[in-house]
């Protein structure tokens, strides 16, 4: 690619002076194939790297970017090339293993295509990418960089020309998805892109955002071969450990043995052990490090020079043992990133990946568990150890599972970038203590959400700070707001990990209901009483309990289910039974064998659609384990499941697509010497099809709370697919805000902590968004109070606005409809006799306005989660029971409509007990209105109106308050990259 800029240095201005080295321009960057660099700023010390980098690309590719032959540069070239300004001329370079493997540079131009520096917006661009790094999607990845630097330094345009025949560089341009033209001229192609980023250029982002990092996971969870560095000579350890594991799980790939202690090639457990990974003298992609720690930078040297593709750290002492640690796990991340490495941990327990094809187990959990539908990340060992107990023992098989420790580096958004798409899970299921980018998560989760169920379990949520290891934001919003923006990503939100497992059981093993009525049947009136209970308390519709006794018999189970898979007036279906013992004492139900065998046998031939069954059993002996022997084995697409190839979430027509998991045996234990890489048989042994997996509680709130999870996700994703939109309206004028707001935060008295608008400003910058804020007068007098009455009209209200009083008429700072002047005298005499002096009560005029609801719109910028819209009513009451309704910005109208009836005190907006309803779509315009501002304005960090009174007809805001203050830099928003450490 050719730089006409290149063309002019004798037409070239005086350098302009250098600025300081802009260490923030510096990223690690995962590339298409899932292997990672380090992009960074060129500079003077680069000249040996460059000469390098040069001597190793092909003349063709030295051709395409000089368009002339070009076999080496020359002493000027290599000066001009690594001295830039980092304003008008910016070089970056894509590096792996300390070496360049890509660079990109821009010069600023101005109309005649001549050197120049600012107000000139228009820069030349150029690339040059390694021939064996090409394909890599490197050239896309600096792209987006050097665009990010560009607008950074106020140039809104690139401009390059290409040859014709370059078409891989050509489509690196077009594809970005920039607002672009593009001509040919004088034998080349000249391409002009505005840099300003687009919809489009974004999906693109993103798209190859998901691509890569999604790669990246599959790369560690599918590797050809295994090292584990640190297995001991002898046994036990956890090296030595994990090298078992792999064995007894039957790996299909190579494995070895690393230890640094050995000075000959020998065997452990019947494979190759060598002193080092340089040793083996044979590919390796993954390598489990389980030395201690001042030993890993060693090990990570060792992998990183002889092309180990992912790391999972055992090795403890890292952040969770403080500031020291903190400091190892950094350079561990920076080492790691160096060489285009991966890492899940430090301090982790392993990975898993059941695929028959694979059937890795590089963990410490001594037993494989049975492949299934569902992925599991944890980032606690401990958990994830009684997760894998919980899972085997009710029967629900894993396609793959992760435990990251502190992950420092790959984290559950990675793993959901990898989900998302992998045919092999059909349900995915978190247990996190800290979520490091929670915007990111958001949109992951919701998109992954709108595909397949996405379970949580938040730990740590009440400690205000972040687990030790974790290098997370920690959010000031309430646990319950969280929740609540998760719920609206359509994440199924649960508070224990009994919890998680109940959803998790019934989600990979049911159908999703359509509705919320509930038909419930069994062998006991109370069970079933208790069920109708717990389905009022989870807010689902059930159906008058059928009993069918204690004389019911498996055979009337079965009728009994049939014939409540065919009503047409229930969406699920809850089975009780207790035991029933004869007259001689022998239960009849064979341990609960036959009963599962009748249960499954009506699921077989109930016609479609399908129903959710869920079982509630009372120690009713061998029953659970018999429905739930593991969870099917086969894909979702055959389930009937949406995956992102059958979006519409359609229920499958043909009976034959009917979802009939196959459950698995389930398996032996890990023999105690397994044969080295010996083959394991396919623990998949499956039973006949009508034996389909049906999941068991032991108590009824439990079934009922995962049916209900299952009930209000299923209406997420059916909402989903019409999601709404964020409406334009015609008199914003947002370049009139954004020139308030420059004005402000422009001033002297702005500290960083941002500044709070005088009510004056106020008021303009909620104008420019169409929000009218009633005026209040200051009436420091009596006097002053009746001639503000006088100029807005009576009737009028008086108010004190002192903090200890703002907003609390219920302390007597609020007199209201004051029809004349000796009224006004009056409230004023007897407020400040009562409640104190008027320069400590602050005490305001304002005019009446029609009688409504009174409610509190606030938007505010969490530094973790984002922007936050709120909505509640206002008053005691509703602050006491935490009444509030939140969504994150930008919102939709459905957002809007969904967040004003989501209070439980919704029901005094829509006429309760007789009042007249209030104009709710007032209501949800204002909240629109304030969630594109504060959208559009990111130095807009708090918007609270309180109270905006809602009437009949038309709404009022009685009060505003505003604070800007400078933006905090938006990492969903730049150029792709990895956390910094």
């Amino acid at each position: 690619m050719h730089s006409a800029s290149e063309q002019s240095e004798a037409a070239e201005p005086p350098a302009p002076p250098e600025h300081a080295y802009p260490d923030h321009w510096e990223a690690d960057v995962v590339l298409r194939d899932g292997g990672t660099a380090r992009v960074r700023p060129i500079t003077t010390d680069d000249a040996d790297r460059l000469v390098s980098f040069y001597e190793q690309v092909s003349d063709e590719s030295k051709y395409y970017r000089f368009f002339a032959p070009y076999p080496r540069l020359s002493a000027k070239d290599v000066h001009r090339f690594t001295h830039h300004d980092f304003v008008d001329r910016v070089g970056l370079a894509a590096t792996v293993g300390g070496e360049f493997i890509a660079t990109v540079r821009y010069d600023r131009i101005d109309a005649r295509g001549l050197p120049a520096s600012a107000p000139a917006d228009e820069a030349e661009v150029a690339f040059l990418v390694q021939d064996a790094h090409q394909g890599r999607g490197v050239a896309s990845a600096l792209l987006e960089h050097i665009a990010a630097v560009a607008r950074e330094r106020g140039i809104r345009r690139f401009a390059a020309e290409v040859l014709p025949a370059n078409s891989k560089m050509i489509k690196v341009f077009t594809d970005a998805g920039y607002t672009q033209k593009r001509s040919f001229e004088d034998g080349s192609v000249r391409l002009h892109l505005d840099l300003e980023p687009t919809d489009r250029s974004l999906a693109v982002q993103r798209a190859r955002e998901q691509r890569a990092e999604a790669r990246s996971v599959q790369r560690l969870l599918t590797p050809g071969s295994v090292a584990v560095v640190g297995a001991g000579r002898a046994p036990g350890g956890v090296g030595r450990t994990v090298l078992r594991n792999l064995l007894g799980a039957g790996f299909t790939g190579r494995v070895y043995a690393v230890n640094a202690a050995l000075t000959e090639e020998t065997e452990l457990d019947g494979v190759p052990a060598l002193p080092s990974v340089a040793a083996i003298g044979a590919p390796v992609d993954l390598a489990v490090v389980a030395v201690p720690a001042e030993r890993v930078p060693e090990a990570v040297a060792d992998c990183g020079e002889h092309g180990v593709r992912g790391l999972v750290v055992l090795s403890a002492g890292y952040a969770e043992s403080g500031a020291a640690g903190r400091e190892r796990q950094r350079a561990l991340v920076r080492q790691a990133r160096s060489y285009g490495m991966r890492i899940i941990g430090p301090n982790a327990f392993g990975i898993i990946n059941t695929a028959a094809d694979v059937r890795l187990n590089a963990s410490l959990a001594p037993q494989m568990p049975a492949a299934g539908r569902i992925g599991l990340f944890t980032q606690s060992g401990a958990i994830g150890i009684a997760l894998l107990a919980g899972l085997h023992r009710r029967g629900a098989g894993l396609s793959s599972f992760i435990s990251a420790g502190n992950r420092a580096d790959v984290s559950g958004n990675d793993f959901l970038q990898h989900w998302y798409d992998d045919p092999g899970t059909d349900v995915v299921l978190l247990y996190l203590e800290s979520i490091g980018n929670p915007r990111k998560f958001t949109r992951l989760a919701r998109r992954t959400a709108a595909v397949k169920p996405v379970v949580v379990v938040k730990g740590a949520r009440h400690s205000g700070s972040a687990p030790p290891g974790h290098r997370v934001p920690v959010t000031r919003i309430p646990h319950a707001t969280v929740s609540a923006l998760l719920r609206q990503a359509g994440v199924i939100r649960v508070d224990t990990v009994t919890e998680l497992v109940d959803a998790g059981l019934l989600l990979a093993a049911q159908p999703l209901p359509t509705g919320p009525r509930v038909a419930i049947l069994g062998n006991s009136e109370s069970l079933g009483l208790l069920t109708y209970d717990a389905c009022l308390t989870e807010g689902l519709r059930p159906l008058r309990p059928l009993d069918l006794t204690t004389a019911a018999v498996p055979a009337d189970f079965r009728d009994a289910l049939a014939a409540a898979l065919a009503d047409e007036t229930s969406d699920a279906v809850v089975v009780t039974a207790i035991p029933w013992v004869g007259e001689d004492g022998a239960t009849e139900f064979g341990d609960g064998e036959v009963l599962a065998a009748a249960l499954r046998e009506a699921v077989a031939s109930a016609p479609a659609p399908a129903k959710p069954v869920v079982v509630v059993h009372v120690e009713m002996g061998g029953l659970a384990e018999a429905l739930a022997v593991a969870t099917s084995t086969r894909p979702a697409a055959e389930r009937g499941a949406v995956t992102p190839e059958n979006r519409s979430g359609d229920t499958p027509k043909d009976p034959t697509d009917r979802p009939h998991p196959i459950p698995a045996a389930t398996p032996a234990p890990a023999p105690p010497a397994p044969a080295p890489q010996a083959a394991v048989p396919d623990a998949q042994a499956t039973l006949p099809e009508t034996q389909a997996t049906l999941p068991a509680y032991p108590a009824a709130e439990r079934a009922v709370r995962a049916l209900a999870e299952a009930v209000r996700y299923g209406q997420w994703r059916r909402q989903a697919a019409e999601p709404g939109r964020v409406p334009e309206y015609e008199d914003i004028d947002e370049a009139g805000a954004a020139a308030l707001i420059s004005d402000v935060l422009a001033g002297d008295h702005v500290d960083a902590g941002g500044v709070t608008l005088d009510t004056e400003r106020a008021g303009a910058l909620l104008a420019r968004y169409g929000i009218t804020a009633l005026p209040t007068l200051p009436a420091p007098t009596p006097d002053a109070a009746v001639a503000a009455a006088r100029r807005l009209g009576y009737p009028v209200a008086l108010k004190t606005t002192a903090p200890h009083l703002r907003h609390r008429p219920d302390l007597g700072g609020v007199r209201l409809d004051l029809a004349s002047e000796g009224q006004l005298r009056t409230a004023y005499a007897e407020i400040t006799e009562v409640l104190g002096k008027p320069e400590e009560l602050q005490p305001v005029v304002q005019a009446m306005v029609p009688r409504g609801v009174d409610t509190v719109v606030r938007a505010a910028i969490d530094p973790a989660v984002g922007a936050v819209l709120s909505f509640g009513l206002s008053g005691a009451a509703s602050e006491l029971l935490g009444d509030t309704a939140h969504r994150l910005v930008p919102a939709t109208d459905r957002d809007a409509a969904e967040l004003i009836r989501s209070l439980r005190t919704a029901p005094l907006l829509f006429g309760w007990r007789g009042s007249a309803p209030v104009d709710t779509p007032a209501l949800e315009e204002l909240l629109l209105r304030v969630s594109r501002l504060v959208d559009d304005h990111p130095e807009v960090v708090a918007v609270s109106l309180e109270p905006v009174v809602v009437a009949p007809r038309g709404l009022s805001v009685l009060g505003a308050t505003v604070r800007l203050a400078p933006p905090a830099p938006r990492t969903d928003l730049g150029p792709r990259s990895l956390p910094r450490y």
